[in-house]
């Protein structure tokens, strides 16, 4: 109990270093999940700092359908190889990592931060869905967050997941630190091209001003690497949001 009432606190701690536009996914004190009453249809009704999970404008995920015809920079990808821990918060397993470089949006540079998965994918494309996506969460240098999704499509064995979800610790709240660095690099799809828009965070407390830039093209993972995840996990995406007057490009 000790232990727990510790990496608690250093959760809260770490949550309230990245602002109102934090990039985790365990998020003040109120106990939120995606079913029944502390489900998405009722996460601001559970703490007042959740309030803009039913008053925001600009929330996320959506469902891409109608694109701008403008065509989007391209993400200066620069990523590194850097040390990194694995935690098992309660609604995701994320992977927390130091020195991985960073991508470049807009001329703003957003050090990498984490990376955590939730399946099925929260981000549709005309109503598909898929059955996992990962989140390269990143942060500037004033706290605002850039999201880089990848979809996630089954096929062969994905060798970049062999290792980390090897480390995926079962029990909540318990943290490893990976025995080898991680290169999110090796996640990426061959081809870049994204769709983008200006959305939030997807989990409580659904902060806005978040720049997604959702890549196009899936990669893959074998029905095995999915069973192994859905174990922990079966279900933790949030339902799709309104688009209202945003505009997607791509």
């Amino acid at each position: 109990m000790i232990k727990r009432t510790i990496l608690s606190l250093a959760l809260l701690g770490t949550a309230a270093w990245f602002g109102t536009t934090q990039g985790r996914e365990h998020a003040g004190p109120a106990h939120w999940s995606y079913a029944g009453k502390t489900g998405p249809e009722h996460w601001a009704e559970l703490d007042p700092a959740y309030a803009t999970c039913k008053l925001g404008h600009a929330q996320s995920p959506i469902d891409i359908r109608d694109t701008s015809t403008g065509k989007p920079v391209p993400v200066d990808f620069a990523y590194t190889a850097g040390a990194a821990s694995v935690v098992n918060n309660g609604h995701t397993v994320e992977f927390d990592v130091r020195d991985g470089g960073s991508i470049r949006v807009d001329a703003i540079a957003y050090q990498l931060a984490n990376i955590h998965f939730h399946t099925p994918s929260e981000e549709r494309f005309a109503g598909k869905v898929y059955p996992m996506a990962a989140h390269l969460v990143h942060r500037d240098g004033a706290g605002n967050l850039a999201v880089v999704a990848v979809m996630f499509e089954e096929g062969e064995d994905n060798a970049a997941l062999a290792p980390i979800f090897a480390a995926m610790p079962k029990r909540v709240g318990k943290s490893v630190k990976l025995a080898h660095a991680l290169d999110a690099s090796a996640f990426l799809p061959a081809e870049r091209a994204y769709y983008a828009f200006t959305g939030s965070l997807t989990t409580p407390p659904c902060s806005e001003g978040v720049q997604w830039r959702v890549l196009k093209q899936p990669v893959r993972i074998s029905p095995a690497q999915l069973d192994t995840f859905r174990r922990l996990y079966p279900m933790n995406a949030r339902p799709v949001q309104k688009l209202n007057d945003r505009k997607v490009e791509g």
